[in-house]
């Protein structure tokens, strides 16, 4: 059973606590640490699955084939599940989902941003508190791992008090507090003094959350623990910028923390668009400078891990994971999707008269060359010949497009999530069967992944 005393933790943060981040974080230092929110109707159309390959427990969203939450045996005892809720039946659908691969279960009501506050979720749970009881009560009274709730201060400490109170008797075994209101933000003062008057009153560990801006190094962490006079303190921004803060032994070099992040990343098969938003939050300014940018350009695992020269155990990664059969965002195809699809059966579903590969459309690698359909339109006009006619097709939020040009037709395999992407991939496969691109030119672009 997790314990909350006497902790350092990772917290809940949007985009950045997925499956890499966490495992550093653990590694660094890091006692517990926490998922980033997971909407409850989200979760709750994925499917587990083992995944062989990476030694990962997967939830796999049925519409489009993406990873809502990975999880592996090396964070399974310090891992809590932080989930976005108003439903105490819906949030105990997902706990129960997720109830042997977590440490813990954590019901989100501090988030203070609008989409969470529309939905009724966040900090609008703190003035429904009736409905925030019934499901901090529902999940302790039917999960065999702990239940904890993550709160905002509210206008005084004595109100802050009362409701916390009221949480601690749905049997709940930590409460996280962020010293902040619901209408404050990062800018603003954060209030140790309520964290510290409601954590000497009450029974359950209190984790103190809201110093990142007066943390900078691991000692800082301590001088916070006590301003607060709380069991456990939990970091945001601080982690977040600089994962290392977790070392007792002191704070790693950016560029270290960032390659040992990345090493992650690769070998977890983490999504691009995931792991570069990471990598940004850590480069914070310096995404300006002329490395910064180059960073920016980025599309790939392989593009981004090239500028810290992990390229090559990029490449090695994804090519022995493709070998060996790893079912991720190349494998995803409509026919796997649920529920099924009425309209799967499109005009165009017969391909046996198209040209057909499996080549996705990397936008940046064309950020200094031509586009597939401008180098394509361009060709044709040279050449005297009518343009190609794009019809694209959507299934769920994948997307195909058959390209007919001088009479014959091509397409692409790989499902993109974009139209305008879809086409550029078609286009791909037009020019290759014009011989105006090589496999090797594909290769190089990323378009294609050479076995």
């Amino acid at each position: 059973m997790i314990d909350y005393e006497n902790k350092n933790i990772l917290a809940p943060m949007v985009r950045i606590g997925t499956l890499p981040m966490r495992l550093l974080a653990l590694r660094y230092g890091a006692d517990i640490v926490y998922s980033e929110e997971l909407i409850d109707w989200k979760f709750l159309r994925s499917k587990r699955r083992y995944n062989e390959i990476l030694k990962t427990v997967d939830f796999i969203d049925q519409t489009d084939g993406t990873i809502v939450f990975r999880t592996n045996a090396e964070e399974k005892e310090k891992v809590v599940l932080q989930l976005g809720t108003c439903d105490a039946e819906r949030a105990l659908k997902v706990a129960k989902m997720v109830e042997a691969d977590v440490a813990a279960i954590d019901i989100n009501m501090g988030c203070p941003k609008e989409f969470s506050i529309k939905g009724g979720m966040g900090v609008a749970l703190l003035e429904q508190s009736d409905k925030a009881y019934n499901i901090l009560t529902t999940l302790v009274n039917n999960l065999s791992i702990p239940v904890t709730c993550k709160i905002r201060i509210l206008e005084t400490p004595e109100a802050t008090l009362r409701l916390v109170e009221k949480f601690v008797n749905s049997g709940i075994k930590a409460i996280a507090i962020h010293g902040r209101t619901r209408y404050e933000r990062p800018q603003h003062f954060v209030n140790t003094d309520a964290i510290k008057y409601v954590s000497s009153r009450v029974s359950i560990p209190v984790i103190a959350n809201g110093g990142s801006k007066e943390i900078e190094k691991y000692s800082d962490i301590m001088k916070f623990k006590e301003l607060t006079g709380c069991s456990s303190v939990m970091l945001a921004r601080a982690a977040e910028w600089n994962c290392s803060i977790f070392r007792k032994e002191g704070l790693l070099p950016m560029d270290t923390v960032i390659k040992d992040y990345l090493k992650l990343a690769i070998e977890f098969d983490n999504p691009p668009a995931n792991t570069k938003y990471c990598i940004q939050n850590i480069l914070r300014d310096l995404q300006e400078t002329p490395r910064g940018r180059r960073f920016l350009d980025c599309q790939t695992l392989e593009q981004i891990s090239a500028i810290w020269e992990l390229d090559g155990y990029c490449k090695e990664r994804q090519q022995l994971y493709q070998t060996l059969g790893i079912s991720g965002r190349w494998q995803v195809n409509p026919d796997d999707l649920q529920p099924p699809n009425k309209k799967l059966k499109l005009e165009n579903d017969d391909l046996n008269d198209v040209e057909q590969m499996k080549v996705c459309f990397i936008r940046a690698s064309f950020t200094h060359s031509t586009l597939p359909k401008s180098e394509l339109h361009s060709w044709a006009g040279k050449n005297g010949h009518k343009l190609p006619i794009y019809e694209t097709q959507q299934v769920q939020k994948l997307f195909r497009c058959i390209l007919t040009f001088n009479g014959k037709k091509y397409t692409s395999s790989f499902w993109e999530k974009n139209k305008k992407f879809a086409e550029q991939g078609a286009a791909l496969v037009c020019l290759f069967y014009l011989g105006l691109k090589t496999k090797d030119d594909l290769i190089m672009l990323g378009s294609i992944i050479n076995k």
